[in-house]
């Protein structure tokens, strides 16, 4: 039986918005936008790599606490603010991602929740029977961000 699983990554503004870091139903999991943040403060301002690099450890943390991983993603999105910087968000994105290609999209919005952030990633990871009520949770994105 599928069921769905929730981790969170123990910020203050989840509660507030209403939101998971990662959803675990039936054989997917589904990462929200993940930005440049390490706990609850903004890092790499002005280092579109940089913060590409974070964001997507920021992804890793929320698919490791519900038992996934960067090699079961299947779907990523980057939402950015400068489009013409696109090399810098590829080079992070080719990086974490070279092996496994997923479908990938890279989106220029006109801004993101702080106007020092750059991107935004999200990803979908398949892997069977995750979203199992008796699913492995590994902890909350903010253990495993600790620990990295």
């Amino acid at each position: 039986m599928t069921g769905v699983r929730r981790a969170s990554s123990g910020t203050a503004w989840e509660p507030v918005v209403g939101y998971s870091r990662a959803v675990a139903a039936g054989d997917y999991v589904f990462v929200s936008g993940c930005t440049s943040v390490a706990g609850a403060e903004f890092v790499h301002p002005g280092d579109g790599y940089a913060q590409t690099v974070q964001a997507i450890a920021n992804v890793r943390a929320g698919l490791e606490a519900l038992g996934a991983s960067l090699d079961d993603v299947v779907r990523t999105r980057m939402f950015v603010t400068d489009i013409s910087r696109w090399q810098e968000y590829g080079r992070a994105h080719g990086e974490a991602f070279g092996g496994v290609l997923p479908a990938a999209s890279m989106i220029q919005v006109s801004g993101l929740i702080d106007p020092r952030m750059l991107v935004e990633v999200e990803a979908i990871a398949w892997k069977p029977g995750i979203g199992a009520a008796d699913g492995p949770v590994v902890g909350t994105a903010a253990d495993v961000v600790a620990a990295l």
